[in-house]
């Protein structure tokens, strides 16, 4: 059921009274017919004209389950445009839906705050073997087990064919046929919050897929006035951009009312072009504010962009949007190349162990210099803003599925290095990130796929495939995007048993988790609770964090030999909870102290194998705790 006070009325809309209300945008007919093509209320019916562009009509006797097509000048006939299912596909009718008939059993969900989330990404379609919504329920203990506190789910709006990413979407309100339309995609948000999982949805807004978008037979949804790698972008600021602000508005409701999910992460946000003095992204802040507030829950946008500008996250009154947090792929970057030494593609402007340091402390690397891949200055200083507001990772969707043989880093680098990744993620103070598989160390591949009809299209995005990767070496042929076995090639098996460096692996991630709950420190976020430093001789990172009388060291070397580092400790004593390097990790064995002794400062001499993270944690007395 939809939330009360909330107001859908775009598309079909089921009336409690009886009928359907049937309602479109398209400004650029004179007339608009409505063909109802199943069901009591089958027909061509002529709908009333309204203001700005907008048609309505209501029909008796239509009702959930009922197809339908919009008739534009007497002329041909297309889906909705906001059509809520799509059970044929993006070129067929589209079937009313109404939301009342699935019944929620979550109630009491009020979602998590902010800095609980740890967030696993997921693309529905390879997540299981089946690739639905239903399928992925069975793995919910699994994540909760692992330490996940949110699911996040790729684009599930519907695109052409079975296979996607789902960022060719263009029914934007139509859950993925083959995932399980809108029912599958409610039961699978309402078993998450039975089980203590918020769910975010990425949602695509600076352009739409190429096949299967009719949305400029109805109206001027795109502009020519800018451009997106994708193809044109929406039109948010030029003649008629209200009615296509409204479409976006109501769409991020939708999700949050009609499938209650928590959060949305917004694709991409430096494609979306808008000049007005109140840009789609601030209207977005606003929208899902009036959301938080009506509905009592924790509700949350997050920014995926690469353009290190912390005017997303500023609250409006100091010029900026009022986005909850964004995505940082600098950290990312940093990291990858630190632990693999590639300096190809968009990683030519990291490898120095400095640029890791300044993530931690920062966030961002590039804060105002020279980017040799960009041929320009980039980026703006993100200091004194919560480490909450941004969110971490050493592998997603992105950064795997974009290399040219979509290979994980289990592939290529050693078990050492990747629990060290795993480490840097997961013990930073920032939100962290991990992508389907990871936690385990999935060797196949995620790999870029489609499943267009068009041939022509098919050999533009191939070719678009081979011109634009960035990073990864492949010795074999770049995966053929449509394929089918491009696509099997991505599958995860969640039912097999972990074993070996795999069951390793997963323990060493749930270890990770469990100290980041376990330990209060672990969990604050203020930057003056915290003190990084950089050992740059010696390549290691310090991390000392501080929550009453709780503190934590994590130190992460990053050099390929043995090092002894010696730094300050505060009064305590302080035992070693973790030891990647140990033998249990099939590390060369343990070189730091179990234990370090501190009655009063302590200059301490700490030993750290090879590419290895090692944590101490103490329970401090007096003044020494830098409590606030």
């Amino acid at each position: 059921m939809a939330a009360a006070g909330w107001r859908f009325d775009l598309g079909a809309t089921v009336l409690k009274e009886g009928g359907t209300r049937f309602r479109v945008w398209a400004p650029n007919s004179q007339s608009v017919n409505l063909l109802v093509l199943s069901g009591k209320g089958a027909g061509t019916i002529p709908m009333l004209q309204e203001e700005k562009g907008y048609y309505s009509v209501t029909v008796p006797g239509v009702c959930d389950g009922d197809r339908y097509l919009y008739q534009l000048d007497g002329g041909k006939s297309f889906p909705d445009p906001v059509s809520r299912y799509q059970p044929d596909g993006v070129h067929d009718p589209s079937q009313v839906v109404d939301p009342e008939f699935f019944e929620w059993s979550d109630q009491g969900w009020c979602g998590i705050p902010l800095e609980q989330y740890r967030i696993y990404e997921i693309h529905v379609g390879t997540f299981t073997k089946e690739g639905t919504f239903e399928a992925a329920i069975d793995f919910l203990d699994y994540l909760v087990d692992l330490g996940i506190t949110a699911v996040e789910l790729m684009p599930v709006s519907q695109c052409p064919g079975r296979r996607n990413w789902g960022y060719d979407g263009v029914y934007h309100f139509a859950p993925q046929v083959n995932y399980g339309g809108p029912d599958g995609m409610k039961r699978l948000v309402n078993a998450c919050h039975r089980k203590g999982l918020a769910v975010l949805l990425d949602v695509v807004y600076n352009h739409f897929g190429p096949e299967g978008n009719y949305l400029a037979q109805f109206g001027p949804y795109f502009t020519d006035k800018y451009r997106t790698p994708w193809g044109k972008a929406m039109n948010l600021d030029e003649a008629y951009s209200d009615s296509v602000l409204e479409y976006f508005l109501l769409n991020a409701g939708y999700w949050i009312n009609e499938f209650r999910v928590d959060g949305l992460r917004l694709d991409a946000v430096d494609w979306i072009f808008d000049q007005t003095p109140k840009p789609l992204l601030q209207r977005l802040s606003e929208e899902v504010q009036l959301h938080r507030e009506r509905l009592g829950r924790k509700l949350y946008l997050f920014a995926e962009n690469d353009t290190n500008d912390v005017r997303l996250i500023n609250a409006p009154e100091r010029g900026g949007f009022g986005l909850d947090a964004q995505w940082d792929d600098n950290f990312h970057h940093a990291l990858r190349t630190l632990l693999t030494g590639e300096t190809t593609g968009y990683y030519e402007d990291f490898g120095q162990f400095g640029q890791m340091v300044k993530a931690y402390q920062e966030a961002f690397v590039y804060t105002g210099q020279y980017s040799s891949y960009r041929k320009r200055r980039h980026g703006g200083p993100a200091t004194g803003y919560p480490t909450s507001q941004f969110v971490v990772f050493s592998q997603n969707h992105d950064q795997v599925g974009n290399r040219k043989c979509g290979d994980r880093l289990s592939t290529n680098q050693p078990m050492g290095k990747l629990l060290l990744a795993a480490s840097a993620v997961i013990l930073s103070p920032y939100l962290p990130l991990i992508f389907m598989g990871e936690e385990y160390g999935e060797t196949a591949p995620f790999n870029y796929f489609i499943d267009h009809s068009d041939p022509e299209l098919v050999e533009s995005v191939f070719k678009g495939k081979h011109e634009e990767h960035a990073s990864g070496i492949c010795e074999d042929e770049i995966p053929n995007p449509a394929a089918e076995k491009t696509f099997l090639e991505s599958k995860l098996d969640l039912t097999r048993p972990r074993e070996g460096e795999q069951a390793l692996i997963l323990e060493f991630y749930r270890k990770l988790f469990a100290l980041r709950t376990e330990f209060p420190a672990l969990q604050v976020f203020q930057r003056e609770q915290m003190e990084v430093n950089g050992i740059q001789q010696q390549r290691v990172i310090t991390i000392l964090r501080r929550a009453g009388g709780n503190s934590v060291l994590c130190l992460f070397s990053f050099n390929n030999q043995q090092q002894e580092v010696v730094l300050p400790l505060p009064r305590g004593s302080w035992k070693k909870v973790l030891d990647s390097s140990a033998q249990r990790w099939r590390g060369p064995g343990e070189a730091a102290p179990a234990r370090l002794d501190a009655p009063g400062e302590l200059e301490a001499t700490i030993a750290i194998n090879p590419f290895s993270a090692v944590v101490y944690t103490a329970t401090l007395t007096g003044g020494e705790n830098g409590a606030s």
